[in-house]
Parts: C-alpha cells; sequence; structure tokens
C-alpha cells in the first residue's frame, strides 16, 4: 500500500471539470477510506505522482515517463488537456505516411459492388457452409515476381507493379460461396498453350480447387475446377505446374500443356519442398520421395505419377520440415543437391548427393538432436542452418562451412545461437489465417533471411529478425492503426536499367483489406550500420504491453502436431492449448492498489 497525502489549502491545484476528481469530491464517485480518511484509489502509484504533478503546476517531462501508460491513467481520470498533450506527444513520431521504410498503401478493393462482374461459383458437392468472419479483412498474401494475390475471404484480387506507374489492380475473382484457404500466383507461364503473357491464379478451400488464366487486359478466364477428395493443405505452381497436397495422402498436378488433372495416392504427407522441377516429399513413413513434375505426364507408370523414393530416416521418424539446397554446380538431372530435414522426435539431419556420390543416392551427413519437441520448419542455405521446433517457435541455428559452395566436413557446422519467435494465434481464427501468418523464414538463400513475428493476434505491430541470431532488423507499425492479420516477404524485380537490383519487400495485409508495403532492403542496409546486439525480439516491456492487448483466453500457442508446417482447420483439433505457459509472462500486474489523503 502506498498513501500520498496533499493538501489544498498548500497547494493550488488545476480544477478539472467531470474529472474523476471533481467527482470525486463532489460526492458523485462513492469512496472507500481508512480510519484516517485515507481515500483508496485502485491505480498505479507511480503514474499518480506526474498526473498529481499536472494538477499543480500544468507541467509535463514526457522524457522521465511511458507516455502510453500515463495517457492511460490520465483517459481514466478525465483529465483532458492532459490527454490531449500526451496524445501529441505520442504523435511526434508518428505518421499516417509512415517512416522511411513505408513504401506504399493500397486501399481496400472496395465492396461486393464494384467487384468485376462474374458469377457466384458453387459447388454442388458442398454441402455445408462455415461461417464468414471479417469478410473484408486479408487472409493471405502470396507475390511472385512482380506480382502479388491478396486473398480474402470469398474473392482473390492481384496486383502488379510497373516502375513508372507502381502498382496497380488487375484481376479481381468473382465472388466465391465458400472461404478461402490458399492460394498460389504464377506470374511467368513459360511457353505452352496460353501463351507468354498469361499469368495464373489458383485458390482452394477444404477440398476443392478453381484455377484462373490471367489475360494481358485483366481479364481471367477461369481453367477449371478441381477436386483433391481430401482436404488441400498446401497450394503452389512448379514451373507451369500447379501442385497439391494433402497430410492423408495425396498429391494433385494439374498440367499446363495437356490441361490434364491428376490425383496420385502416396503416403501421409508431413512436409514438402521443391527444386528446380522436383517435388520433394517428406512422409510419416520416415522416407523422402520425390517427383519429377517437368516429365509429367510423359513419365507414366500405370497412369501413375513416378513417385520415387530418395531416402529413408534410421531411426524411420515421421518427416515434420524439410529444405533442399542446390549447390551452384547443380545441373538439370538434379544430382547436387543438399537436404536438411527434421523429425517428429526433434532430430535434425543433413544428407547430401554430391558428384561423387551419383549412384549410391543421398549420404547421411551430420545429426544434431538438440530440439526435444518436433520441427515445425527447417532452413539450408549457403551460410546458416535453421530449425524451429515446436516448443513455441524455438529456433537453433548453426553456421555452415562451404567448399566451392558444397558443405564441407572441414571443420562442419558450428552452432550459433538459440532464441524463440513467439507467435499466439487466435483459436476462432478472427485473426487471420493460418497460412498467411508463416513466421518464415523469407528470403533468398544466398543472403541474409528473416523471420517475421506477430506476437498477438489483434496488434499492428510486427517485428523483423534476422532468422541466423534472432536479432532485430526493425518494427514496422499500421500507418492506419488497423490490426495486421496476414504478411510476407517478397523480392521484386528491379527495373530494366543497367545495375538495378531487385528489392525486398514486407507486405502487411489489415483488418479493413488494406495492403501495406515497408522496403526491407533499406531496413537491412540501415541494420548493417548500426549495433543490433542488444536488440532481438519484443522486450519485457514491449511484450507485456503487447499482451495487455490479448485475452490469453482466447488464444493458442503455436501447433505442436508433427507437420505443423501444413495445418489446416480440420487439424486444430490436435493443437495443445497451453495457456499456463504463459501466465508467467504476466510478471506483475500494473495496478497497485493505494491510498491518497485528501484534505479538503
Amino acid at each position: 500500500m502506498y498513501k500520498c497525502r496533499f493538501s489544498t489549502s498548500r497547494q493550488t491545484l488545476t480544477w478539472v471539470p467531470d474529472s474523476f476528481f471533481s467527482s470525486l469530491l463532489s460526492g458523485r464517485i462513492s469512496t472507500l477510506k481508512d480510519e484516517t480518511g485515507a481515500i483508496f484509489i485502485d491505480r498505479d502509484p507511480s503514474l499518480f505522482a506526474p498526473i498529481l504533478n499536472f494538477l499543480r503546476t500544468k507541467e509535463l517531462h514526457p522524457r522521465s515517463i511511458d507516455v502510453h501508460l500515463l495517457m492511460h491513467e490520465a483517459e481514466f481520470y478525465g483529465i483532458t488537456p492532459l490527454v490531449r498533450k500526451l496524445q501529441l506527444c505520442d504523435e511526434l513520431d508518428r505518421s499516417s505516411c509512415g517512416n522511411v521504410l513505408f513504401n506504399g498503401y493500397l486501399p481496400p478493393p472496395g465492396t461486393q459492388q464494384t467487384l468485376k462482374t462474374g458469377t457466384v461459383w458453387r459447388d454442388p458437392r458442398v454441402t455445408q457452409c462455415r461461417p464468414i468472419s471479417d469478410p473484408g479483412m486479408v487472409r493471405i498474401i502470396c507475390g511472385h515476381h512482380n506480382w502479388i494475390a491478396v486473398a480474402y475471404a470469398q474473392f482473390v484480387v492481384c496486383y502488379r507493379v510497373k516502375e513508372s506507374t507502381g502498382w496497380q489492380q488487375v484481376f479481381t475473382s468473382p465472388r466465391l460461396d465458400w472461404v478461402i484457404d490458399r492460394v498460389a500466383l504464377n506470374a511467368k507461364v513459360m511457353g505452352g498453350s496460353l501463351g507468354d503473357n498469361d499469368k495464373m491464379v489458383a485458390v482452394a478451400s477444404g477440398t476443392e480447387i478453381i484455377l484462373w488464366a490471367i489475360c494481358p487486359d485483366g481479364n481471367g478466364n477461369e481453367i477449371g475446377v478441381f477436386s483433391l477428395h481430401v482436404p488441400v493443405e498446401a497450394l503452389f505452381f512448379v514451373g507451369n505446374q500447379l501442385i497439391a497436397t494433402s497430410h492423408t495422402g495425396k498429391v494433385g498436378v494439374w498440367n499446363a500443356v495437356t490441361k490434364h488433372w491428376q490425383n496420385q495416392d502416396v503416403v501421409p504427407i508431413n512436409s514438402y519442398d521443391t527444386a528446380g522441377s522436383f517435388l520433394i516429399l517428406g512422409c510419416n513413413n520416415g522416407s523422402i520421395y520425390y517427383i519429377d513434375v517437368q516429365k509429367f505426364p510423359l513419365r507414366m507408370k500405370d497412369n501413375d505419377l513416378l513417385v520415387t523414393e530418395l531416402y529413408r530416416d534410421p531411426s524411420e521418424d515421421a518427416i515434420t520440415a524439410l529444405s533442399v539446397y542446390l549447390t551452384p554446380k547443380t545441373s538439370d538431372s538434379g544430382n547436387w543437391i543438399e537436404i536438411a530435414y527434421g523429425t517428429s522426435s526433434g532430430t535434425v539431419r543433413v544428407i547430401v548427393q554430391h558428384p561423387e556420390t551419383v549412384g549410391s543416392g543421398p549420404q547421411l551427413f551430420q545429426t544434431f538432436s538438440v530440439h526435444r519437441s518436433p520441427v515445425t520448419k527447417i532452413m539450408l542455405s549457403e551460410k546458416h542452418l535453421i530449425s524451429v521446433c515446436a516448443d513455441n517457435n524455438h529456433v537453433r541455428t548453426w553456421t555452415v562451412t562451404r567448399f566451392r559452395g558444397m558443405i564441407s566436413t572441414q571443420p562442419g557446422s558450428t552452432p550459433l545461437t538459440s532464441f524463440k519467435i513467439l507467435s499466439l494465434d487466435d483459436i476462432d481464427g478472427h485473426g487471420g489465417c493460418a497460412a498467411g501468418t508463416e513466421i518464415g523464414p523469407y528470403g533468398e538463400r544466398d543472403e541474409q533471411q528473416v523471420f517475421i513475428q506477430r506476437v498477438v493476434p489483434d496488434t499492428d505491430k510486427l517485428y523483423v529478425r534476422l532468422s541466423s541470431n534472432g536479432k532485430r532488423v526493425c518494427e514496422v507499425r499500421s500507418v492506419d492503426g488497423t490490426s495486421i492479420t496476414a504478411f510476407v516477404v517478397h523480392e521484386c524485380e528491379g527495373s530494366s536499367r543497367i545495375g538495378s537490383r531487385p528489392r525486398r519487400y514486407l507486405f502487411s495485409g489489415h483488418s479493413n483489406g488494406s495492403i501495406q508495403m515497408w522496403d526491407l532492403t533499406t531496413a537491412m542496409e540501415i541494420a548493417g550500420k548500426v549495433d543490433i546486439k542488444a536488440l532481438g525480439g519484443p522486450t519485457e516491456e514491449e511484450l507485456l504491453e503487447l499482451l495487455d492487448q490479448c485475452d490469453l483466453a482466447l488464444t493458442r500457442t503455436p501447433d505442436m502436431s508433427p507437420a505443423a508446417s501444413l495445418t489446416h482447420s480440420s487439424r486444430n483439433s490436435m493443437c495443445r492449448y497451453t495457456h499456463l505457459q504463459f501466465y508467467t509472462l504476466k510478471l506483475h500486474a500494473y495496478t497497485i492498489t493505494h491510498t491518497v489523503k485528501i484534505l479538503q
């Protein structure tokens, strides 16, 4: 208990009408007093001192206080003049035009009436409709070359950028009768009957997939509607081929030349990656398989895709994460490859197939047993090996030694750092689509990659962190104050000018349907010039501020199931809700009961 005393006979106080104190002294607010007549006020005593000083002297010293916390207290006490001053202090470094990293703003695409005309697509096999929450918010963003596709609840919008005209909306799908769970974009169709200038975009919900071709004039032609017959958990392009996979053990392939859709049964799939024209699958039987989709459907056996086993884990643990690195010497035959994978037991392994090992299959190169939870993500790049496990996105990283571009045993991989990308998900999905809030890592494998951290669902702030060591590159905050519901990092091609290089951007989607863009190339350059050793993810104060905005009863920790990278709505029952782990994050409550003696 704290007790503060002041006397109006000795101090001149500014009288603020309709404030907490005027109501208290007039008797409009009931009071609780102790035996000495001290009035109990259940607020933070450390923040009461600047409130009292302002009432006495009208002076404010913002450098010595937390502006956000004090503004909250001033609003509680109803001291309007102080609230206005603190709002000005808070807005001093903020602008609706953002900071130096803010690169552009795409407004919401409009209401249903302003969308391009088109029939509502309905699948007669769909007998149940899922409730649509926040239909106007951005659910997923994906990019390819100078295009991005933005998925909302029931339609998808495509944008492209040109150096002279900037970003332009070029395609809007018809309004669909189901909620979009996945989206894939191919902005460079090479050859084939579609022509070199056409683009393709696909969306999936549940078991169904619809694919459009986008013509140069922006009109879209429906190519077809396909069914995987099981929930689609990953949707992407490999060359001109559209690929859909499900953890139940199905792969669907659509070929741009034959316009043929084919489903293939394999063993249950837990992870995947692509390497050139190869689709690499990690399965729950401990095996890694590959499919050469470029040769589909020319190499077929009894009308089946040619699925070949590449490697089997020594312990036969489920392969829960995959990352394929093609060395600079890689040829079209795909003989020179390196694969890092993680398992359901938490083991991380690296296998290699170099020219000297051709004919004998990949060889086990190295094993790490540092995770005690299933590995959910893994990335093998030119300089680093990065793994993430289901223990609240716990990250372990290693530096990789290479000789002539290939991973080397001398001295081998060296442990680098350990950190967490803590991220709470919304149980009911209101915070965005799981496919739209992947933490990464993002970026080209021959450059520094980054994680994107959104701590709580209802937040307007993202942290950009180096995937190699967890250090903070920057933080971005919504310029219009809206919550961030989806994000992606994408590298857009440079201009045709000599010496122009691609630039890396962070695209954030928001609850009001807008897209905001941030220049990560500049952020990386700035971070490289300053000492960022002391900064990582949110500090303790920042974390508490974010958690104060979040109801832990309505959030869940990252997916603890072995196939977190391919999670979809039907598997949410496998998640373990571990709210008790976060109770310790509360640390100390902001509110401390104290007493104030007001002498009248």
